[in-house]
């Protein structure tokens, strides 16, 4: 199995690190592994500790700044969060005077539009009162001509402009009486 170390131990003179019955070997190599160790400790571990340190510094102040970073994350969030009621807030107070303005402008046009209305009423009566006295007054113009017409044929005369007068003036009196 151990070839090179089965043919030193078999000649009997050399090393056997196996072979712990002398007490020369193990000391030997408690000489060596302790004159080995500080220049191990010096060119292997002493790097490796420093990196192993270093590395568990730096994640150290990267744990620190993400810890901060998520603090302040936390704290923006919370001022994203005020300003968003405050936004909130602030559009429901817009909108509630929206509304007011909007009904107050729908009172304001409602009572125009009655104004309008009424005037458009109080403009058409008097329309059709002049309408209706024009008519009147067309009719017993007609009515007067009419008269006349019949006088004149009832007479067999024709009347002159003072029996004119007087058959008006009597027929206006009895018909404005009358109405």
């Amino acid at each position: 199995m151990f070839l090179p170390i089965a043919l030193l131990s078999s000649e009997g003179a050399g090393f056997n690190p196996i072979d712990f019955s002398g007490l020369s070997g193990l000391l030997w190599t408690v000489i060596i592994f302790v004159g080995a160790l500080a220049p191990i400790w010096i060119m292997v571990m002493g790097p490796i500790s420093r990196a192993l340190l270093a590395r568990d510094e730096e994640a150290s102040r990267a744990i620190a700044i993400a810890e901060k970073a998520s603090s302040e994350a936390e704290a923006a969030r919370a001022e994203v969060e005020v300003r968003l009621g405050e936004a909130r807030s602030e559009a429901a107070k817009l909108v509630s005077a929206a509304k007011g303005r909007a009904e107050e402008r729908e009172r304001e046009i409602v009572e125009a539009a009655k104004t309008e209305a009424a005037n458009m009423l109080d403009t058409a009566r008097e329309a059709i009162r002049a309408e209706q006295d024009k008519a009147v007054s067309a009719i017993r113009q007609e009515v007067v001509d009419l008269t006349f017409t019949a006088a004149e044929q009832v007479l067999g005369r024709s009347v002159d402009e003072t029996d004119n007068r007087r058959i008006v003036g009597e027929l206006v009196s009895s018909t404005g009486a009358k109405a």
